[in-house]
């Protein structure tokens, strides 16, 4: 534990009902609630969800410490039985040896070196749809970057678009990942497996969808060479990818790992890149030096991975975006025997959780925390965040195995976006809703304004 570190001096929590313990009010407005366990009872507070008792950290000290120690104190969590059916046992799910064999086969596939083979298609795929636009339409914010970062995922991941096909997996993908997050909202999350709600229907229906085009593409690349993997898609990257023994990964293993990269590059930069759009809308200066960024580096010239590092104000506004709405809102762990945190034991069992969304807001790490304000990430800003008070993509060896991959993809996208139009929404307050992803609650319906 960092010398530093708070003693952990956990509150008890808001009553719950029996057996339900406080699900109910979790499951009204989660994102309130998490506000106001962290703002009524401070850095650590005991609830419960549903009939297991509940540890929230709130403190970046306290987070640090969690994320870091979970493969030995703590395990993971299993959220929920649809979860569990999307992505199978890939590495978000695996545990122990299995884990660590499976992140040390993926993690190649990601590393910048191959990311910066991806991100023409990136920028292809953005330009192509903001080339499409007409001057004074409307368009829903969020089905359009879905579209879009659909297309760098599908082309990224599989070598191509998939042509007609790739509607009716988006579709498919799309009702799962509603599945997950009726369910992670309500008493879905504790029913066993072999209860067939109508949702969990919708559910097995979609994956059929998904697996057989999957299966289809792994059998398709099976009958030709790729070079080891070296030069192709992610997908037959993880097919030629060999652990230590010189085994491959299965074609189950292998479905996993592609619909886990799918559903994680396409969806949540989606989301980020929407709540972007949003809050650049509604500040007009911090849009106007975005676009004096973009025309003093690309000019009229597509951007490149090489122009990454240079798109500064670009990339404070992705990750001033990813403060204030960090898609994954909800990261949890149970812990084992000698857990601790801030020098106090954790009982065994005891699920302790942590959210980005509730410490990317406290003001005591970020002023006027509600507040767009993507200066407050300049290199030569006056108040240093503090380490894990802003952790979109986790931290420690479970982390987001994509981050880079997300976050070249968002700033490439949106200094292509505007480097050929304005996207203005209604000034009304877009509201969140926390699903598997904090998602606006209605469609973004912004007007097209093209740039010359």
């Amino acid at each position: 534990m960092p010398d530093s570190a708070p003693p952990l001096r956990p509150l008890r929590g808001p009553r719950g009902l029996p057996l339900l313990g406080n699900l109910l009010a979790f499951g009204r407005d989660p994102l309130a609630f998490l506000t106001r366990l962290r703002d009524e009872f401070g850095d650590a507070v005991t609830w419960s969800l549903g009939p297991r008792s509940s540890l929230f950290v709130f403190h970046p000290r306290h987070i640090a410490e969690l994320l870091a120690a979970r493969e030995g104190a703590y395990e993971l969590l299993e959220i929920g039985w649809a979860f569990r059916q999307i992505v199978g046992r890939s590495v978000i799910l695996s545990r122990g040896g299995d884990w660590r064999r499976k992140r040390a086969l993926v993690q190649p596939v990601v590393r910048p070196r191959q990311v910066r083979s991806y991100a023409p298609a990136m920028v292809r795929c953005a330009a192509a749809a903001a080339d499409g636009w007409r001057d004074g339409e409307r368009i829903d914010v969020r089905a359009e970057m879905a579209l879009i970062t659909q297309r760098i995922v599908l082309r990224s991941l599989f070598g191509n678009d998939l042509g007609p096909r790739a509607r009716t997996l988006g579709s498919a993908m799309d009702a799962a990942e509603q599945a997950v997050a009726a369910e992670l909202r309500g008493i879905g999350l504790f029913l066993p497996g072999w209860v067939r709600t109508p949702s969990r229907r919708r559910l097995l229906a979609a994956l059929g969808v998904i697996d057989t085009e999957i299966y289809r593409l792994i059998e398709e690349r099976r009958g030709r060479e790729q070079a080891a993997g070296q030069d192709g898609d992610l997908l037959s990257r993880l097919m030629a990818a060999r652990d230590e023994a010189g085994r491959p990964l299965s074609p189950s293993e292998v479905r996993d790992e592609a619909v886990t990269l799918w559903a994680a590059g396409h969806e949540t930069t989606s989301t980020a890149l929407t709540w972007s759009l949003y809050l650049l809308s509604g500040a007009p200066e911090a849009r106007a030096r975005l676009e004096a960024e973009v025309e003093e580096i690309l000019g009229d010239r597509d951007a490149t991975v090489d122009d990454y590092e240079r798109l500064v104000w670009t990339r404070q506004i992705v990750k001033e975006a990813l403060r204030l709405y960090p898609p994954v809102w909800l990261i949890p762990a149970v812990a084992r025997e000698g857990a601790a945190l801030g020098g106090r034991r954790v009982r065994p069992g005891t699920i302790v959780w942590c959210s980005p969304w509730a410490t990317h807001r406290d003001p005591r790490w970020f002023p006027d925390p509600d507040r767009f304000r993507p200066e407050r990430w300049s290199p030569h800003a006056r108040r240093a965040v503090p380490d894990h008070a802003w952790f979109p993509f986790g931290s420690g060896p479970r982390a987001c195995l994509g981050a880079r991959f997300a976050q070249v993809e968002a700033a490439l996208v949106l200094a292509t976006l505007a480097q050929r139009c304005r996207l203005d929404l209604p000034a009304h307050e877009a509201v969140p809703r926390a699903g598997l992803l904090v998602q606006p609650a209605a469609p973004l319906r912004a007007t097209v304004r093209k740039r010359q």
